[in-house]
């Protein structure tokens, strides 16, 4: 299989690992859409939600809120967006879920840095 992520798991790419179990890895995303930009992939091959079994989803589901409070307490993040991509939209056909930290800062705060 030429999955991108099954190499990650197997070691063969490096990634930038902030969590890994027997059942999961979650790296940060080298494209991020924000700093700690996070995905969480299962280490079995599942192309995509519809394939998951119940136990790997209910595991990625805890990992996702333990990586999201580890990612609050060390980013400050405000919040956070959660989000899968399903089907043909996705680009690796091996399911992911993305964790995207949002950082709220104060209009005053956005001027100054802009006026910099």
């Amino acid at each position: 299989m030429d999955c991108l992520f099954c190499k990650i798991i197997k070691g063969e790419i490096p990634a930038y690992k902030i969590y890994e179990d027997d059942m999961v890895i979650a790296f940060l995303d080298i494209h991020p859409r924000k700093n700690g930009h996070t995905l969480i992939i299962p280490k079995k091959h599942f192309k995509d939600f519809t394939e998951l079994d119940n136990e790997t989803l209910l595991h990625i589901n805890q990992v996702t809120k333990n990586i999201t409070s580890f990612l609050k307490e060390k980013l400050n993040a405000t919040g956070f967006c959660i989000n899968t991509n399903y089907l043909d939209t996705q680009e690796i056909k091996h399911y992911h879920l993305h964790i995207v930290p949002n950082f709220k800062r104060p209009v005053e705060e956005i001027y100054n840095m802009l006026k910099q």
